[in-house]
Protein backbone atom coordinates (compact mmCIF):
# COMPACT_ATOMS: atom_id res chain seq x y z
CA UNK A 1 0.00 0.00 0.00
CA UNK A 2 3.00 1.97 0.61
CA UNK A 3 4.57 2.41 -3.24
CA UNK A 4 4.93 6.20 -4.67
CA UNK A 5 3.70 7.22 -1.16
CA UNK A 6 5.61 10.30 0.27
CA UNK A 7 7.85 9.58 3.49
CA UNK A 8 7.50 11.98 6.63
CA UNK A 9 9.94 11.11 9.47
CA UNK A 10 8.61 11.68 12.94
CA UNK A 11 10.88 13.55 15.75
CA UNK A 12 11.00 12.88 19.84
CA UNK A 13 9.27 16.21 20.71
CA UNK A 14 10.04 15.98 24.55
CA UNK A 15 11.55 19.05 25.10
CA UNK A 16 9.71 21.31 22.39
CA UNK A 17 7.77 20.22 19.68
CA UNK A 18 9.35 23.06 17.90
CA UNK A 19 12.88 23.73 18.48
CA UNK A 20 14.35 21.39 15.94
CA UNK A 21 11.48 22.69 12.75
CA UNK A 22 13.00 23.64 9.87
CA UNK A 23 12.68 27.52 9.41
CA UNK A 24 10.51 28.02 6.54
CA UNK A 25 11.12 29.74 3.22
CA UNK A 26 9.07 32.64 3.42
CA UNK A 27 9.50 34.96 6.40
CA UNK A 28 5.55 35.79 6.60
CA UNK A 29 4.74 32.29 7.24
CA UNK A 30 4.07 31.92 10.84
CA UNK A 31 5.85 30.02 13.07
CA UNK A 32 4.21 26.59 13.67
CA UNK A 33 4.65 26.72 17.27
CA UNK A 34 2.13 29.64 17.04
CA UNK A 35 -0.99 27.37 15.37
CA UNK A 36 -3.69 26.54 16.87
CA UNK A 37 -3.60 24.32 19.32
CA UNK A 38 -0.66 23.38 21.19
CA UNK A 39 -1.66 19.87 20.98
CA UNK A 40 1.25 18.84 18.87
CA UNK A 41 2.38 14.84 19.39
CA UNK A 42 5.65 14.16 16.94
CA UNK A 43 3.55 12.97 14.35
CA UNK A 44 0.60 16.22 14.08
CA UNK A 45 4.40 18.50 14.97
CA UNK A 46 5.40 16.58 11.57
CA UNK A 47 2.53 16.43 8.93
CA UNK A 48 2.16 19.88 9.57
CA UNK A 49 5.46 21.20 9.17
CA UNK A 50 5.51 18.76 5.64
CA UNK A 51 1.80 20.11 4.77
CA UNK A 52 2.25 23.29 5.88
CA UNK A 53 1.55 25.26 2.74
CA UNK A 54 -2.02 23.30 2.60
CA UNK A 55 -2.70 23.88 6.51
CA UNK A 56 -1.82 27.91 6.14
CA UNK A 57 -5.21 28.33 4.09
CA UNK A 58 -7.39 26.89 6.87
CA UNK A 59 -5.95 28.81 10.04
CA UNK A 60 -7.40 31.83 8.95
CA UNK A 61 -10.03 30.69 5.97
CA UNK A 62 -11.62 33.69 3.59
CA UNK A 63 -15.17 32.18 4.07
CA UNK A 64 -16.04 35.28 1.13
CA UNK A 65 -14.01 33.65 -1.20
CA UNK A 66 -15.68 31.46 -3.87
CA UNK A 67 -15.75 27.42 -3.39
CA UNK A 68 -14.17 25.72 -5.79
CA UNK A 69 -15.42 25.47 -9.40
CA UNK A 70 -14.80 22.46 -10.52
CA UNK A 71 -14.47 18.90 -8.87
CA UNK A 72 -10.99 17.36 -9.48
CA UNK A 73 -10.43 13.35 -10.19
CA UNK A 74 -7.42 12.62 -7.97
CA UNK A 75 -5.84 8.95 -7.64
CA UNK A 76 -5.44 6.89 -4.29
CA UNK A 77 -1.55 7.02 -4.68
CA UNK A 78 -1.97 11.62 -4.53
CA UNK A 79 -3.06 11.08 -1.14
CA UNK A 80 -0.94 8.18 -0.05
CA UNK A 81 1.11 9.52 2.65
CA UNK A 82 3.85 7.29 5.31
CA UNK A 83 4.65 8.54 8.68
CA UNK A 84 7.67 6.06 10.06
CA UNK A 85 8.69 6.69 13.79
CA UNK A 86 12.22 5.40 14.00
CA UNK A 87 12.05 3.75 17.42
CA UNK A 88 15.66 2.09 16.96
CA UNK A 89 17.65 5.00 16.64
CA UNK A 90 15.61 7.87 19.10
CA UNK A 91 15.26 6.96 22.49
CA UNK A 92 13.34 9.98 23.23
CA UNK A 93 10.69 9.04 20.64
CA UNK A 94 10.86 5.34 22.53
CA UNK A 95 10.34 7.06 25.63
CA UNK A 96 7.45 8.90 24.68
CA UNK A 97 5.30 5.85 23.09
CA UNK A 98 6.51 3.43 25.61
CA UNK A 99 3.51 1.27 27.89
CA UNK A 100 4.60 -0.30 30.57
CA UNK A 101 4.75 -3.61 28.75
CA UNK A 102 7.10 -2.49 26.53
CA UNK A 103 4.63 -2.22 23.41
CA UNK A 104 3.48 1.06 21.96
CA UNK A 105 0.97 3.10 23.27
CA UNK A 106 -2.54 2.30 22.00
CA UNK A 107 -4.17 5.60 22.58
CA UNK A 108 -1.44 7.34 21.64
CA UNK A 109 -1.11 5.21 18.56
CA UNK A 110 -5.33 6.47 18.30
CA UNK A 111 -3.96 10.09 18.26
CA UNK A 112 -1.82 9.54 15.09
CA UNK A 113 -4.16 7.62 13.06
CA UNK A 114 -6.67 10.59 13.46
CA UNK A 115 -4.16 13.18 12.24
CA UNK A 116 -2.92 11.02 9.48
CA UNK A 117 -6.14 10.13 8.14
CA UNK A 118 -7.29 14.22 8.31
CA UNK A 119 -3.97 15.05 6.81
CA UNK A 120 -4.88 12.54 3.93
CA UNK A 121 -8.54 13.95 3.69
CA UNK A 122 -7.44 17.54 3.41
CA UNK A 123 -4.65 15.91 0.82
CA UNK A 124 -7.70 15.21 -1.38
CA UNK A 125 -9.88 17.72 -1.07
CA UNK A 126 -6.97 20.52 -1.81
CA UNK A 127 -7.43 22.19 -5.11
CA UNK A 128 -4.63 24.18 -4.91
CA UNK A 129 -6.35 27.27 -5.75
CA UNK A 130 -5.54 30.45 -3.27
CA UNK A 131 -8.47 32.30 -4.30
CA UNK A 132 -11.07 29.58 -3.39
CA UNK A 133 -12.49 29.03 0.56
CA UNK A 134 -11.41 25.55 1.76
CA UNK A 135 -13.17 22.69 3.13
CA UNK A 136 -13.75 22.12 6.39
CA UNK A 137 -13.17 18.14 6.98
CA UNK A 138 -13.95 16.53 10.13
CA UNK A 139 -14.25 12.45 11.45
CA UNK A 140 -17.64 11.43 10.94
CA UNK A 141 -16.45 7.77 11.99
CA UNK A 142 -13.90 5.05 12.72
CA UNK A 143 -15.66 2.23 10.97
CA UNK A 144 -13.05 -0.52 11.87
CA UNK A 145 -9.25 -0.63 13.72
CA UNK A 146 -8.32 -4.37 14.07
CA UNK A 147 -4.54 -5.10 16.02
CA UNK A 148 -3.48 -7.84 14.19
CA UNK A 149 -0.19 -8.12 16.46
CA UNK A 150 1.49 -6.78 19.31
CA UNK A 151 3.56 -3.63 18.52
CA UNK A 152 6.75 -3.48 20.25
CA UNK A 153 8.31 0.08 20.97
CA UNK A 154 11.72 -0.90 20.26
CA UNK A 155 11.77 -1.21 16.43
CA UNK A 156 10.99 1.11 13.36
CA UNK A 157 7.51 1.33 13.16
CA UNK A 158 5.83 2.84 9.95
CA UNK A 159 2.18 4.47 9.35
CA UNK A 160 0.70 4.73 5.59
CA UNK A 161 -2.74 5.47 4.00
CA UNK A 162 -4.85 7.34 1.46
CA UNK A 163 -8.11 7.74 0.33
CA UNK A 164 -9.84 4.45 -0.53
CA UNK A 165 -13.39 5.76 -1.12
CA UNK A 166 -15.54 8.59 -2.26
CA UNK A 167 -18.78 10.25 -1.91
CA UNK A 168 -20.52 13.07 -2.53
CA UNK A 169 -19.27 14.82 1.09
CA UNK A 170 -18.14 11.52 2.37
CA UNK A 171 -14.64 10.41 2.18
CA UNK A 172 -13.30 6.68 3.43
CA UNK A 173 -9.21 6.77 4.15
CA UNK A 174 -7.62 3.34 5.26
CA UNK A 175 -4.45 3.38 7.39
CA UNK A 176 -2.35 0.40 7.90
CA UNK A 177 0.26 0.15 10.95
CA UNK A 178 3.78 -2.11 10.01
CA UNK A 179 6.58 -3.31 11.32
CA UNK A 180 9.58 -5.41 10.88
CA UNK A 181 9.95 -9.03 12.92
CA UNK A 182 13.09 -10.88 12.93
CA UNK A 183 11.53 -13.57 10.72
CA UNK A 184 10.67 -11.07 7.83
CA UNK A 185 13.00 -8.81 5.26
CA UNK A 186 11.87 -4.98 5.02
CA UNK A 187 9.94 -5.83 1.73
CA UNK A 188 7.23 -8.10 3.66
CA UNK A 189 7.14 -6.28 6.41
CA UNK A 190 3.57 -7.58 8.08
CA UNK A 191 0.26 -5.44 8.83
CA UNK A 192 0.32 -4.99 12.69
CA UNK A 193 -3.01 -2.86 12.62
CA UNK A 194 -5.40 -1.57 9.93
CA UNK A 195 -7.93 0.96 10.61
CA UNK A 196 -10.29 3.28 8.12
CA UNK A 197 -11.58 6.61 8.81
CA UNK A 198 -14.64 7.91 7.23
CA UNK A 199 -14.58 11.97 7.16
CA UNK A 200 -17.16 14.42 6.13
CA UNK A 201 -16.43 17.96 4.59
CA UNK A 202 -18.79 21.20 5.20
CA UNK A 203 -18.37 24.57 3.33
CA UNK A 204 -16.50 27.12 6.02
CA UNK A 205 -18.94 29.47 5.34
CA UNK A 206 -22.48 27.69 5.11
CA UNK A 207 -21.86 24.79 7.68
CA UNK A 208 -23.26 22.34 4.85
CA UNK A 209 -22.44 19.36 3.21
CA UNK A 210 -19.86 20.12 0.43
CA UNK A 211 -18.75 17.70 -2.16
CA UNK A 212 -15.31 16.45 -2.54
CA UNK A 213 -13.04 15.27 -5.11
CA UNK A 214 -13.72 12.23 -6.98
CA UNK A 215 -11.42 9.44 -6.87
CA UNK A 216 -10.06 7.32 -9.73
CA UNK A 217 -8.65 4.08 -8.79
CA UNK A 218 -5.81 2.59 -10.86
CA UNK A 219 -4.29 -0.58 -9.62
CA UNK A 220 -6.56 -3.94 -9.17
CA UNK A 221 -5.77 -3.58 -5.12
CA UNK A 222 -7.45 0.13 -5.56
CA UNK A 223 -10.19 -1.05 -7.26
CA UNK A 224 -11.39 -3.91 -4.38
CA UNK A 225 -10.73 -1.50 -1.74
CA UNK A 226 -13.01 0.85 -3.25
CA UNK A 227 -16.00 -1.69 -3.85
CA UNK A 228 -15.57 -3.27 -0.86
CA UNK A 229 -16.06 0.32 0.76
CA UNK A 230 -18.88 1.58 -1.12
CA UNK A 231 -20.40 -2.28 -0.07
CA UNK A 232 -19.70 -0.87 3.86
CA UNK A 233 -21.52 2.35 2.68
CA UNK A 234 -24.22 0.99 1.53
CA UNK A 235 -24.46 -1.74 4.77
CA UNK A 236 -24.79 1.32 7.06
CA UNK A 237 -26.99 3.33 5.37
CA UNK A 238 -29.33 0.19 5.32
CA UNK A 239 -28.61 -0.90 8.67
CA UNK A 240 -30.09 2.57 10.21
CA UNK A 241 -33.62 2.23 8.75
CA UNK A 242 -33.74 -1.90 9.70
CA UNK A 243 -32.63 -2.00 13.13
CA UNK A 244 -35.88 -0.33 14.72
CA UNK A 245 -38.02 -3.27 12.28
CA UNK A 246 -36.36 -5.92 13.67
CA UNK A 247 -36.98 -5.08 17.02
CA UNK A 248 -40.69 -4.74 16.33
CA UNK A 249 -40.83 -8.33 13.80
CA UNK A 250 -39.25 -10.35 16.29
CA UNK A 251 -37.10 -9.23 18.44
CA UNK A 252 -39.04 -8.75 21.44
CA UNK A 253 -38.35 -12.47 22.53
CA UNK A 254 -34.53 -11.49 22.52
CA UNK A 255 -34.91 -8.50 24.29
CA UNK A 256 -37.21 -10.17 27.25
CA UNK A 257 -34.64 -12.95 27.61
CA UNK A 258 -32.04 -10.77 28.46
CA UNK A 259 -34.38 -8.80 30.75
CA UNK A 260 -34.84 -12.10 32.73
CA UNK A 261 -31.48 -12.67 33.72
CA UNK A 262 -31.53 -8.98 34.77
CA UNK A 263 -34.69 -8.70 36.65
CA UNK A 264 -33.13 -11.66 38.96
CA UNK A 265 -30.36 -9.65 40.34
CA UNK A 266 -32.40 -6.17 40.81
CA UNK A 267 -35.66 -8.92 42.49
CA UNK A 268 -33.01 -11.69 44.05
CA UNK A 269 -30.30 -10.84 44.16
CA UNK A 270 -29.65 -13.80 46.78
CA UNK A 271 -30.49 -16.12 44.09
CA UNK A 272 -28.56 -14.35 41.07
CA UNK A 273 -25.88 -16.15 39.45
CA UNK A 274 -22.37 -16.09 40.60
CA UNK A 275 -20.79 -15.64 37.48
CA UNK A 276 -22.87 -13.17 35.92
CA UNK A 277 -23.04 -9.02 36.75
CA UNK A 278 -25.03 -6.17 35.93
CA UNK A 279 -24.46 -4.14 33.54
CA UNK A 280 -24.41 -0.80 35.47
CA UNK A 281 -22.37 -2.47 38.19
CA UNK A 282 -19.30 -2.71 35.90
CA UNK A 283 -19.87 1.33 34.87
CA UNK A 284 -16.23 3.91 34.96
CA UNK A 285 -16.50 7.37 34.48
CA UNK A 286 -14.35 10.19 34.11
CA UNK A 287 -14.54 14.29 33.32
CA UNK A 288 -12.54 17.05 32.50
CA UNK A 289 -12.43 20.41 30.62
CA UNK A 290 -11.56 20.67 27.29
CA UNK A 291 -8.63 23.43 26.74
CA UNK A 292 -7.25 25.32 24.06
CA UNK A 293 -4.03 23.54 23.85
CA UNK A 294 -5.90 20.16 22.58
CA UNK A 295 -7.80 22.12 19.67
CA UNK A 296 -7.13 21.26 16.04
CA UNK A 297 -6.56 23.76 13.27
CA UNK A 298 -10.56 24.01 12.80
CA UNK A 299 -10.57 25.28 16.78
CA UNK A 300 -12.76 22.50 17.87
CA UNK A 301 -11.42 19.40 20.00
CA UNK A 302 -8.51 17.38 17.97
CA UNK A 303 -10.43 13.75 17.71
CA UNK A 304 -7.37 11.62 18.31
CA UNK A 305 -7.43 13.38 22.01
CA UNK A 306 -11.17 12.19 22.31
CA UNK A 307 -10.16 8.41 21.11
CA UNK A 308 -7.12 8.15 23.38
CA UNK A 309 -9.07 9.49 26.30
CA UNK A 310 -11.86 6.55 25.44
CA UNK A 311 -9.57 4.15 24.89
CA UNK A 312 -7.37 4.69 28.23
CA UNK A 313 -11.18 4.68 30.47
CA UNK A 314 -12.06 1.57 28.36
CA UNK A 315 -8.77 -0.53 29.23
CA UNK A 316 -9.11 0.88 32.90
CA UNK A 317 -12.53 -0.50 32.72
CA UNK A 318 -11.73 -3.87 31.48
CA UNK A 319 -8.77 -3.77 33.56
CA UNK A 320 -11.16 -3.52 36.86
CA UNK A 321 -13.87 -6.17 35.44
CA UNK A 322 -11.05 -9.12 34.50
CA UNK A 323 -9.32 -8.28 37.55
CA UNK A 324 -6.42 -9.03 35.37
CA UNK A 325 -4.35 -7.11 32.56
CA UNK A 326 -6.94 -6.86 29.09
CA UNK A 327 -5.17 -7.18 25.95
CA UNK A 328 -6.50 -4.59 23.16
CA UNK A 329 -7.84 -6.27 20.34
CA UNK A 330 -10.06 -3.77 18.06
CA UNK A 331 -12.05 -0.63 17.97
CA UNK A 332 -15.31 -2.05 16.70
CA UNK A 333 -16.71 1.03 16.00
CA UNK A 334 -16.37 5.36 16.96
CA UNK A 335 -19.48 7.58 15.80
CA UNK A 336 -18.60 11.49 15.70
CA UNK A 337 -21.99 12.78 16.11
CA UNK A 338 -21.26 16.14 17.54
CA UNK A 339 -17.86 18.49 17.49
CA UNK A 340 -16.40 19.33 20.98
CA UNK A 341 -15.46 22.96 21.63
CA UNK A 342 -12.74 24.70 23.72
CA UNK A 343 -14.50 24.74 27.44
CA UNK A 344 -16.69 21.79 26.98
CA UNK A 345 -17.43 19.88 29.88
CA UNK A 346 -16.88 16.53 29.36
CA UNK A 347 -17.82 13.29 30.37
CA UNK A 348 -16.86 9.79 29.43
CA UNK A 349 -18.93 7.05 30.90
CA UNK A 350 -17.96 3.35 30.02
CA UNK A 351 -19.45 0.33 30.81
CA UNK A 352 -18.86 -3.62 29.60
CA UNK A 353 -21.57 -3.93 27.38
CA UNK A 354 -21.43 -7.76 27.11
CA UNK A 355 -18.85 -10.65 26.80
CA UNK A 356 -18.48 -13.42 24.73
CA UNK A 357 -17.18 -17.09 25.29
CA UNK A 358 -16.42 -18.93 21.98
CA UNK A 359 -13.06 -20.01 23.14
CA UNK A 360 -12.28 -20.23 26.79
CA UNK A 361 -9.12 -19.33 26.21
CA UNK A 362 -10.13 -16.16 24.26
CA UNK A 363 -13.10 -14.39 26.20
CA UNK A 364 -14.01 -10.87 24.57
CA UNK A 365 -14.56 -8.24 26.78
CA UNK A 366 -16.78 -5.63 24.93
CA UNK A 367 -16.64 -1.73 25.97
CA UNK A 368 -18.73 0.94 25.45
CA UNK A 369 -17.48 4.61 25.85
CA UNK A 370 -20.06 7.35 25.30
CA UNK A 371 -18.70 10.96 26.05
CA UNK A 372 -21.39 13.59 27.17
CA UNK A 373 -20.90 17.42 26.25
CA UNK A 374 -22.26 18.90 29.62
CA UNK A 375 -23.84 22.05 30.16
CA UNK A 376 -24.25 22.87 33.48
CA UNK A 377 -25.56 26.56 32.93
CA UNK A 378 -28.18 25.25 30.32
CA UNK A 379 -29.32 22.19 32.13
CA UNK A 380 -28.52 19.87 29.24
CA UNK A 381 -26.07 16.78 28.00
CA UNK A 382 -25.84 15.78 24.84
CA UNK A 383 -23.97 12.67 22.87
CA UNK A 384 -20.97 14.04 21.19
CA UNK A 385 -19.09 10.35 20.92
CA UNK A 386 -19.49 6.81 20.58
CA UNK A 387 -16.95 4.35 20.94
CA UNK A 388 -16.66 0.50 21.14
CA UNK A 389 -13.64 -1.56 22.08
CA UNK A 390 -12.94 -5.03 22.20
CA UNK A 391 -10.55 -6.38 24.74
CA UNK A 392 -9.36 -9.97 25.97
CA UNK A 393 -6.65 -10.75 29.04
CA UNK A 394 -3.30 -11.39 28.18
CA UNK A 395 -2.74 -15.29 28.13
CA UNK A 396 0.39 -14.46 31.01
CA UNK A 397 -2.07 -13.10 33.36
CA UNK A 398 -4.60 -15.81 32.90
CA UNK A 399 -1.66 -18.48 33.36
CA UNK A 400 -1.00 -16.58 37.03
CA UNK A 401 -4.55 -16.56 38.21
CA UNK A 402 -5.86 -19.78 39.93
CA UNK A 403 -9.92 -20.22 38.86
CA UNK A 404 -9.93 -17.80 36.23
CA UNK A 405 -13.27 -17.01 35.08
CA UNK A 406 -14.83 -13.56 33.41
CA UNK A 407 -18.56 -12.64 34.20
CA UNK A 408 -21.48 -12.94 31.70
CA UNK A 409 -22.69 -9.39 31.65
CA UNK A 410 -26.72 -8.49 31.76
CA UNK A 411 -28.97 -5.93 31.43
CA UNK A 412 -31.56 -4.51 34.32
CA UNK A 413 -33.22 -2.34 31.79
CA UNK A 414 -34.62 -2.38 28.34
CA UNK A 415 -32.59 0.39 27.33
CA UNK A 416 -29.89 -1.62 28.06
CA UNK A 417 -31.28 -4.48 26.37
CA UNK A 418 -31.41 -2.65 23.35
CA UNK A 419 -27.83 -1.06 23.26
CA UNK A 420 -26.48 -4.96 23.81
CA UNK A 421 -28.52 -6.57 20.71
CA UNK A 422 -27.74 -3.66 18.46
CA UNK A 423 -24.46 -4.22 18.82
CA UNK A 424 -24.28 -7.91 19.03
CA UNK A 425 -26.32 -7.37 15.43
CA UNK A 426 -24.04 -5.18 14.28
CA UNK A 427 -20.77 -7.54 14.90
CA UNK A 428 -22.23 -10.20 13.55
CA UNK A 429 -23.42 -8.93 10.70
CA UNK A 430 -19.79 -7.63 10.12
CA UNK A 431 -18.44 -11.32 10.46
CA UNK A 432 -20.97 -12.98 8.10
CA UNK A 433 -19.92 -9.89 5.32
CA UNK A 434 -16.06 -10.87 6.27
CA UNK A 435 -16.62 -14.88 5.90
CA UNK A 436 -18.40 -14.24 2.31
CA UNK A 437 -15.41 -12.41 0.68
Amino acid sequence: MDSNSSFIPVASTFTSPFEDSPRPEDPARKPLSLWPGMYHSPVTNALWEARSRIFERLLDPNVDAPPQSQLLTRTPSQSRTTILYNFSTDYVLREQYRDPWNEVRIGKLLEDLDALAGTISVKHCSDEDSMTRPLLLVTAAVDKMVLKKPISVDVDLKMVGAVIWVGRSSIEIQLEVTQPTNECSDASEPVALTANFIFVARDSKTGKAAPVNRLAPETEREKLLCEEAEARHELRKGKRGNYRKEIENGEVNRLEALLAEGRIFCDMPALADRDTILLRDTRLEHSLICQPQQRNIHGRIFGGFLMHRAFELAFSTAYAFAGMMPCFLEVDHVDFLRPVDVGDFLRFKSCILYTEFETTDRPLINVEVVAHVTRPELRSSEVSNKFYFTFTVRPEAKATKNGFRIRKVVPATEEEARRILERMDLESLQVDKNMKK
